[in-house]
């Protein structure tokens, strides 16, 4: 599957999400061979954890399913930005490369905010680029707020 696959896959589980009434933010990780490893999306609300974010967990769950804390030669695919959070992470994975559809302008840190990857204090900088839907992303996003603000959808 290509980036564009990955990042439709990230998106459907940011779709799920947004049913749990969790933020719509989905992440995917594949492995160096291309091969799908983990997928979720974001589940803070439902595990109680401010650090279930999506990223966070397929992280978690990948480093589990390779049996090691390095995840060497994975790519992640998220529907939004990473936050400072999962930057750090991503870094301390030593994932290699960071694919996202939509910026986000508040909350994301590898184009906005701290650009931790910019850093030099960052201990790994993976490949970044961008991929998929970003107009459909950022629109899931903005519906989900809008209706919990009580405003038009």
């Amino acid at each position: 599957m290509d980036d564009e696959g990955w990042i439709a896959q990230a998106l459907h589980e940011a779709e799920a999400a947004a049913k749990r009434g969790e933020v719509p933010v989905g992440a995917v990780l594949v492995g160096a061979d291309g091969e799908f490893l983990s997928a979720d999306g974001n589940r803070i609300v439902e595990k109680r954890d401010p650090t279930a974010h999506a990223e966070m967990l397929v992280i978690r769950n990948g480093a589990r399913i390779m049996d090691n804390e390095r995840l060497v030669g994975t790519t992640l695919y998220v529907t939004l930005e990473p936050c400072a959070m999962c930057v750090g992470a991503i870094a301390l994975a030593r994932i290699a490369r960071l694919v996202f559809a939509a910026e986000d302008s508040k909350g994301g840190a590898v184009l906005h905010g701290p650009r931790f990857f910019e850093q030099p204090t960052c201990n790994h900088r993976p490949q970044v680029s961008r991929a998929g839907d970003a107009n459909g992303a950022g629109d899931l996003l903005r519906k989900f707020f809008q209706a919990r603000r009580g405003g038009a959808v």
